[in-house]
């Protein structure tokens, strides 16, 4: 059931973090849970700047992904085929990538996995875009 099912009120588009289906300015806030995992590194400084470009001054970003280097790769997930990598980020360096798109960073929290979770450690950033 997607989120238009589940939820009629809601707003929903659907678009790349590479290219946000957004006017600039448009938000005051963005979350990117466990996205920006999937992007090349070569990609990440772009959505970096599209998450400043469709954020008013003042708005905030929190991106939540697993911490590290490695890299994991699933062929099945959820008993169907898949080709998906997984990249663990170093929270300097998404930090490091949001300040050069215009943010600050306000908060970094680490944790653990829960009970049932990948054995990864977790980060959480909140930035706020500047200007």
């Amino acid at each position: 059931m997607g989120a238009r099912a589940r939820r009629p009120g809601l707003h929903a588009r659907v678009g790349s973090m590479l290219d946000l289906p957004l006017g600039d300015g448009e938000l005051a806030g963005a979350v990117a849970f466990y996205s920006l995992i999937h992007l090349q590194v070569e990609e990440r400084p772009s959505a970096y700047e599209e998450f400043a470009r469709v954020l008013r001054p003042g708005g905030l970003v929190l991106a939540a992904f697993h911490a590290g280097q490695e890299v994991r790769h699933l062929d099945s997930w959820l008993d169907h085929p898949v080709s998906l990598d997984f990249f663990a980020l170093r929270p300097e360096e998404v930090a490091a990538g949001l300040t050069a798109a215009g943010f600050a960073v306000e908060a970094t929290l680490m944790r653990g996995p829960y009970l049932g979770e990948a054995d990864t450690e977790r980060a959480y950033l909140l930035a706020r875009r500047l200007g």
